[in-house]
């Protein structure tokens, strides 16, 4: 058991303030793992540096020189959080028997690595990290997040309720993973089509130490519409359907229209018609948008731009 090699793949985005805290942490926890039989000792932490513009390049050089378990991959520019994390899973892959992902502000739980391992050893490929509860959240952002899931899983999307990207996955599901070439990525909804054996731990969350959060709501709101538009086509038969209604609905109209005309009831008045042209063209509109959104990810995707860049690795 003890012969597993494992690599915490951690992307980071101006992390400078975390990182000490972080790197001391990680540590201290690949040590304890290895003195419970559960991993081999050349075991690593890999940063995997998203175009930070401030210390947190330096700092990844740093502490590779100071620690033996510390590695890092330095991006060319910035393509976000889950386009790192595939570069650092993919670099990983071929040194680990076990990879584990997690942000770098360190509010999930670490110490529930140990217990992804054993859920490894007991035959599972994917463990997830599942939050028991979010009393850490604002009121919005749990209500948020409450009705996100609900909406996928209505969608049709497969997707483990209160799980961000902190997972266990062993190898052979990492290589399987990176067979799904999409440039828009929504990690949460693939790794559940990869199908292979998983289970789930769960963890209290803590606040974040230093730093600030790198998802605001403007993130949160385009990661959502990712997910959504990535593994579901029903917002465009939902606007099919709202056609049809509509039609049926003017179709009515018309017929009433009618039948007061000829009964001599008709009153002359133009503030309802003006009303049903701005609902009907408001309508059209999300319609328009929500159709547009997924031909702008058809045009992403048959450009087949790489995900990433890698400018530096310091491997060991």
């Amino acid at each position: 058991m003890g012969n597993n090699v494992l690599y915490i793949v951690v992307p980071c985005y101006n992390e400078q303030e975390m990182l000490p805290t972080t790197t001391a942490r990680l540590v201290k926890q690949l040590q304890l793992l290895q003195e419970a039989g559960l991993i081999s000792e050349e075991s690593r932490i890999l940063y995997v540096n998203d175009g930070s513009t401030d210390e947190t390049w330096t700092l990844i050089e740093k502490y590779c020189n100071e620690h033996e378990q510390v590695c890092g991959v330095k991006l060319a520019g910035n393509v976000g959080h889950q386009n790192a994390l595939v570069a650092g899973l993919e670099t990983a892959c071929d040194k680990a028997d076990i990879i584990i992902s997690i942000d770098a502000d360190l509010q999930d739980d670490i110490n529930v690595m140990s217990q992804m391992i054993e859920k490894y050893n007991q035959g599972y490929d994917i463990v997830y990290g599942v939050r028991r509860e979010r009393k850490t959240d604002t009121w919005f952002k749990r209500n948020s997040a409450l009705s996100f899931y609900k909406l996928m899983k209505k969608l049709g999307v497969k997707s483990v309720y209160n799980h961000a990207d902190y997972r266990l996955m062993s190898r052979r599901a990492v290589k399987q993973l990176l067979q799904y070439n999409e440039r828009n990525l929504f990690l949460r909804g693939i790794v559940p089509l990869v199908g292979y054996r998983s289970e789930k731990v769960y963890y209290d969350r803590s606040e974040r130490e230093a730093g600030e959060s790198k998802y605001p709501l403007s993130k949160m709101v385009s990661f959502a519409v990712d997910g959504i538009t990535s593994f579901s086509i029903k917002p465009v038969r939902m606007v099919f359907t709202l056609g049809i209604l509509f039609t049926l609905i003017a179709t009515a109209i018309l017929i009433y229209v009618l039948i007061a005309y000829f009964s001599g009831r008709a009153v002359s008045g133009w503030a309802s018609l003006i009303l049903s042209i701005w609902f009907i063209g408001g309508c059209i509109l999300i319609g328009l948008g929500i159709v547009g959104e997924y031909v702008g990810k058809i045009y992403i995707e048959v450009k087949d731009r790489p995900r990433y860049n890698i400018e530096t690795k310091i491997l060991k």
